[in-house]
């Protein structure tokens, strides 16, 4: 059984206070929190910190239309149309919605009365506390890890509670700063016209980053849950070295895998005006 002071003394002792960190986390990897998910995301805010977590919301996709579909996309047009759960829909940052296999603790952050949600429609984040206005201002639907961007300027931390690296979203900022083009995908914007929206690829490769990653990690054990923390710029220096020297490192290995294949050619090709 974990508690929310068995929680703080962690924090306390890591000396995670009052830093920004990006949360990817499984509740039930604790095993058993008394409280449930606010119990985790209450702690942290006790301790000054500012956490932020992804809040995915693919609820709002919507099919690509014809005269916007780059090649290179890791999308096979021809055998998929596209979801159509978000036509006729319209996200803004005041939803609360969110994709039931986001989690537990992302819901939890969600819900909080003081929470920041970004303005990405698929692919937004949430943060909560002193820097959460800080860290989400800056994204929107072409710069989805503006908020990532911002926590390694603000020498934030990236804690796995309980995953792999194959939830770590910071390894998709890396590659773009290693120099591919992001995949698009599509939503409606705020007139209610399909919009272009930046997106992360395929993570199921990602834990073949571990060599270069593990000598920035602590990590520590509360109730059942592993946790892993890193510092945010180091994994970012670290993770676009890896892409550069090996641009396979980031492949899942499946055969029929697109969104790889095309990732490790560079990404979409985009004309100027799709840019």
């Amino acid at each position: 059984m974990v508690t929310a002071a068995d929680i703080t003394a962690v924090i306390n002792a890591l000396n995670l206070s009052h830093k920004p960190i990006c949360l990817h986390a499984s509740l039930r990897s604790f095993g058993w929190v008394v409280g449930g998910a606010e119990t985790v995301v209450q702690a942290f805010l006790s301790c000054g910190c500012t956490i932020l977590g992804p809040t995915f919301s693919w609820g709002f996709a919507v099919p690509p239309p014809i005269e916007q579909r780059p090649p290179r996309n890791g999308w096979d047009y021809d055998a998929d149309e596209g979801s159509v759960a978000g036509i006729g829909r319209i996200y803004t940052s005041f939803s609360q919605e969110i994709d039931q296999d986001m989690g537990a603790i992302p819901r939890a952050i969600l819900a909080h009365p003081k929470r920041v949600r970004g303005e990405h429609p698929l692919c937004s984040f949430t943060a909560i506390g002193p820097f959460a206005g800080q860290l989400i201002a800056n994204q929107s639907h072409q710069h989805v890890f503006g908020p990532l961007e911002a926590l390694v300027q603000a020498d934030g931390l990236l804690l796995l509670m309980g995953v792999g690296l194959t939830k770590m979203t910071l390894l998709h900022l890396a590659e773009k700063q290693a120099g591919r083009t992001l995949f698009r995908r599509w939503a409606n914007g705020p007139t209610g016209q399909p919009i272009t929206v930046e997106v992360g690829g395929c993570s199921d490769g990602f834990d073949q980053f571990r060599p270069y990653l593990e000598p920035t990690v602590i990590n520590r054990l509360i109730g059942q849950s592993q946790w892993l923390i890193f510092p945010a710029h180091k994994v970012l220096t670290q993770a676009v070295t890896a892409i550069r020297q090996q641009p396979s490192i980031t492949c899942c290995c499946r055969p029929d895998c697109e969104r790889c294949r095309d990732a490790i050619a560079g990404g979409p090709i985009l004309t100027s005006g799709e840019k």
